[in-house]
């Protein structure tokens, strides 16, 4: 893209609140669960989407806001896609229970596997590239090595089902955030793992009774941040013992028992989420205030990630099956 070339060489400038959308893309037609940039900087003007449609696609969200690939390989909805760290392939999981990995050029599968669980979460390990981790309806969670098609490690968490999975920085050890809360026990809402024992490090991170649909990294300090399904995010240290921080708490957008997405921005000073009512909430990482909101769907948006390399550049996804890009 010759929107993105002048900024490869030169450091990430502040981010700022978008104020204008760029467009508006239709092409899904049921729920886009999940959007991410592509990481290869040269090629971060492709966006993924994993959606309820049974599809995966891959647009041009910078240049020209089409549509570029679609893939069909699953049978039910999509619920997790993550690009491989070369850009080259998207590992896709679904409520098919099917794992693949797709060539993004020629749309063939690479790997399939069928799992014992309705897939809901996935993540590649940050710095072996052919190790991923796969979670969803099942009180275990795998690590997979592409290299060989296999699990390498299995994670047993006794709880019903993965909501989402996040590594600490180095990929020693991870996240797991889960649906266990009950009524007279917090626990095991979010587990923290050592990668390479598969044991528990600890499962008494968050003591609200709540459930964290997704987490996020801080980019530059050693911080992560749980969404909650008590409308709020609360922030954490991501290094033991992950204690939270009872000062900070960013408040004022809905939850409301969708899979709602955080994330920073690539400069760390703004937290992006969406909204059960359609609006994207930015604040202040540092204050926790909210900078300003955004009515950006009709529908539950739930997902607002930042542009890797393009500064304020923005994507949105939402219930009714849009995605759509801010500046």
């Amino acid at each position: 893209s010759e929107l993105i070339k002048p900024y490869l060489g030169s450091k990430y400038k502040v981010t700022e609140v978008p104020k204008s959308l760029i467009f508006c893309m239709y092409k899904h037609s049921g729920p886009v669960n999940e959007i991410q940039w592509c990481p290869v900087r040269e090629q971060s003007h492709m966006l993924l989407s994993a959606s309820m449609d049974k599809t995966v696609k891959v647009w041009d969200a910078v240049d020209t806001g089409c549509c570029l690939k679609t893939y069909s390989c699953h049978s039910c909805a999509v619920r997790a896609a993550r690009w491989s760290s070369c850009g080259r392939r998207i590992l896709s999981g679904g409520f098919d229970s099917m794992l693949h990995l797709t060539d993004v050029e020629t749309g063939k599968q690479i790997f399939s596997s069928k799992t014992e669980f309705r897939i809901s979460a996935l993540k590649f390990h940050p710095t072996e590239s052919n190790v991923f981790i796969c979670g969803g309806f099942s009180p275990e969670v795998k690590a997979w090595d592409l290299r060989t098609s296999k699990v390498l490690r299995v994670y047993k968490a006794a709880v019903q089902q993965t909501l989402d999975i996040l590594f600490l920085p180095e990929g020693r050890e991870f996240l797991t955030s889960t649906d266990a809360v009950s009524r007279d026990s917090a626990d095991r809402t979010i587990v923290a793992w050592d990668f390479q024992s598969a044991a528990k490090i600890s499962n008494q991170i968050f003591h609200e009774r709540y459930t964290c649909p997704s987490l996020t990294l801080h980019p530059k300090e050693p911080v992560f941040v749980a969404q909650t399904n008590g409308n709020y995010m609360a922030l954490f240290s991501a290094q033991r013992p992950y204690r939270i921080n009872k000062k900070k708490r960013y408040e004022g957008h809905k939850v409301e028992g969708f899979a709602v997405g955080c994330e920073f921005s690539p400069d760390g000073t703004l937290l992006v989420t969406g909204s059960s009512d359609g609006k994207v909430f930015f604040y202040n990482y540092h204050t926790s205030r909210i900078i300003r909101t955004l009515s950006a769907h009709k529908e539950a948006c739930v997902s607002a990630i930042f542009h890797p390399v393009l500064p304020s550049l923005l994507a949105t996804c939402d219930w009714a099956g849009e995605i759509k890009v801010w500046q």
